[in-house]
């Protein structure tokens, strides 16, 4: 009888739910970024201060959390769908005890990427939608009770192709984020700890994270500014605003500046960081637990 490991389905089932969880404590800034990056005009221009302050005035407390149930699936799809594919590539190219080296890794990573956004592509549009409701006059809100009403009435109203509006940008994104993270979060870590100052543990996590945030936020934002507003147009006496992510993005520079395409960037930035490690702490916890209580075991975690 060999030693007892967690089933691969327990792995991506915490992987899903760690997700979930670090997003219940970011879901504002996203609600945030996203408010930010529909602001076309100059009147809706605003710092994430004002904008903040905005929505508790005008819709409560609560209002930060709108979209929340959106925000939840998207992890659910996303993390676990970009795990079990990353799973099943590192298998399908490990030979024995030979492993795939770093740009093979980078590239598994990119696909899973690719891989779970496309899964999670209807949970993102219904977020944005969500999350940009309270900014229209309540005449032209769409009322999403949650995250299924979203799904089942876009369905109902657009097609079901509506729930992959935006599908490209979403899974460009996807290969933007995941390479620059691979690139630079391994390589912060590194160099915090040759300091000598910093010893392998949450804080350090968070110092790496933080860096490696910087770098995928300002290389992913622009492709993340076209999808958000692509999911969230509207069709107008059958013409859609977009043609599609170039035209967003030519658009955005024109009318607003080269630098519209960064708008958000505050909000945008410390949710990257804080959610990798809030995401992080949830899931050795849950490994933690499963493996005292199921596998009676003690000591760390261990990585997915």
């Amino acid at each position: 009888m060999g030693e007892k490991t967690m089933p691969k389905y327990v792995k991506f089932l915490f992987g899903g739910s760690a997700g979930m969880a670090a997003t219940c404590f970011v879901q504002p800034l996203d609600l945030l970024k996203n408010r930010m990056q529909l602001a076309a005009t100059q009147k809706e221009r605003a710092t994430s201060f004002q904008v903040a302050k905005k929505i508790i005035a005008t819709e409560g407390i609560t209002g930060l959390y709108n979209g929340l149930s959106a925000g939840l699936l998207r992890q659910a799809t996303y993390t676990t769908t970009r795990l079990g594919v990353y799973s099943w590539l590192f298998e399908t190219f490990s030979q024995g005890d030979i492993k795939p080296g770093f740009i093979a890794k980078a590239a598994m990573g990119m696909a899973a990427g690719v891989c779970g956004a496309f899964v999670g592509t209807p949970a993102e549009v219904s977020l944005i939608r969500m999350t940009a409701d309270g900014r229209l006059p309540p005449q032209e809100r769409r009322n999403y009770k949650n995250v299924f009403d979203a799904i089942i009435r876009m369905t109902k109203e657009e097609g079901v192709l509506t729930l992959w509006r935006g599908a490209i940008p979403t899974m460009g994104r996807a290969v933007v984020v995941n390479a620059a993270q691979l690139a630079t979060y391994s390589q912060a870590k590194q160099m915090l700890m040759n300091t000598g100052v910093f010893g392998d543990g949450i804080f350090l996590h968070f110092l790496s994270s933080m860096i490696s945030g910087l770098v995928t936020t300002v290389s992913s934002m622009p492709v993340d500014i076209a999808k958000t507003r692509i999911q969230n147009m509207k069709t107008v006496q059958g013409k859609p605003e977009y043609s599609g992510a170039v035209d967003v993005l030519a658009k955005i520079v024109k009318n607003e500046g080269l630098f519209a395409l960064w708008k958000g960037f505050t909000p945008y930035y410390f949710r990257v960081g804080p959610h990798t490690v809030l995401t992080f702490i949830f899931l050795e916890q849950m490994n933690v637990t499963y493996n005292r209580v199921v596998l009676g075991k003690s000591g760390s975690g261990g990585q997915l």
